[in-house]
């Protein structure tokens, strides 16, 4: 009995320790709070279609249309012009840029005249014995001869016999020797071939100039051209005669160009065609870095968007009864920082600033407020 009494008094309190190990965890256990769900707030544009024109980027500098660079030919001493020979000196058309010395090679060819005017006197006895019909035009072109001007085109050959004697006695060949020495003397004057600026000046009064030597550059101020390279695809949008915007680095000045020239030749390591732009406006200077916005085409039913609002290359989020959702687009043309599309009806709510762990499904609120960040690039 004794051992029955202690087995059932063993058992209640085994019992007794398990309910009050039970009572003393669930005295400890703290309710959690309800989560509270968050739900962000998003930028959103209406969507209006409209007709995008495509505006393809381009840039370079600029260079004068009529560029000369001034080379000599001869070799003499720079001795004077009719202004200042320095940069930024401005010419008419005729004026002399740059006189050197030629007073011995004019002394030569002075004296290759006085030879042939000797050679044609030496003929004259003959030409009156043997060819008196002659003899009138060839007296009157000695008459007329003066060593100190360019040679008179000589009497014109009236048959084979008077062109055999001529021609025989030396007289062509040393009237043509001497017109090449003329036009080499001419060389000696450097005349501006338009009314322009010189830009570059190498040489200074004094100097000794060598043939082949480099003396400057001289440009026409009024009309410049642009040079941009733009992808093969565009080659068959642009039209010559188009107008195009141009701009300089800092967007602070803006100038009107009109399309000239398109190559017909496609670089084959850049795969671009040359576009030549031709500007005409005073406050255009040579070498000026502008920035060009050539309109190819014209996309309709379509919009612009940041790039970095386009998902997979292909999809935007729009915000359909305060859900996220993922819309098929069809881009039709990437630029720099926006991408046109098309797919989008009127009157979509399209995120206009991306969200942040975004995903189809997500619940969000608009904004009332304009978007800060879209206001500031504006």
């Amino acid at each position: 009995m004794r051992k029955i009494i202690l087995s059932i008094l063993g058992v209640l309190l085994v019992i007794a320790a398990i309910f009050g190990a039970k009572a003393i965890i669930d005295s400890n256990t703290v309710e959690r709070p309800p989560v509270n769900k968050v739900v962000k707030t998003v930028f959103v544009d209406t969507v209006q279609n409209r007709t995008v024109p495509i505006i393809i980027p381009a840039n370079g500098a600029v260079t004068a249309l009529n560029k000369t660079e001034l080379f000599s030919e001869v070799e003499g001493i720079f001795r004077n012009s009719s202004k200042p020979f320095r940069a930024g000196q401005s010419y008419n058309r005729g004026q002399v840029l740059m006189n050197m010395d030629g007073s011995e090679f004019a002394a030569n060819v002075r004296s290759a005249r006085s030879e042939l005017y000797n050679s044609i006197t030496a003929i004259m006895p003959d030409l009156r014995l043997d060819y008196p019909e002659l003899y009138p035009k060839w007296e009157k072109y000695l008459n007329n001869f003066d060593v100190n001007r360019n040679l008179a085109p000589l009497p014109e050959t009236e048959s084979n016999q008077e062109k055999y004697f001529i021609a025989g006695r030396g007289i062509v060949s040393a009237y043509y020797n001497i017109k090449n020495l003329e036009a080499r003397l001419n060389k000696f004057s450097i005349i501006a071939p338009y009314s322009g600026v010189l830009t570059e000046a190498l040489v200074t009064e004094g100097s000794l100039i060598r043939p082949g030597q480099k003396l400057g550059e001289f440009i026409d101020p009024s009309e410049f051209e642009l040079e941009v390279a733009i992808r093969k695809s565009y080659s068959d949008l642009l039209q010559v005669g188009e107008k195009v915007i141009l701009s300089n680095l800092e967007k602070t000045q803006t100038f009107e160009g009109t399309v000239s020239r398109v190559n017909s030749r496609i670089d084959q390591a850049s795969q671009t065609i040359q576009v030549f732009i031709n500007i005409k406006d005073p406050e255009v200077k040579e070498g000026m870095y502008l920035e060009a916005s050539l309109e190819a085409k014209s996309v309709d039913s379509a919009i612009e968007i940041p790039r970095e609002l386009l998902v997979d290359q292909s999809k935007v989020y729009i915000v359909n009864e305060g859900m996220l959702n993922l819309v098929e687009v069809s881009p039709v043309y990437f630029a720099s920082e926006i991408v046109v599309i098309q797919g989008l009806e009127d009157g979509m709510k399209l995120i206009s600033f991306p969200v942040p762990g975004a995903y189809p499904g997500m619940e969000v609120t608009i904004s009332e407020t304009p978007n800060p960040v879209k206001n500031r690039n504006n």
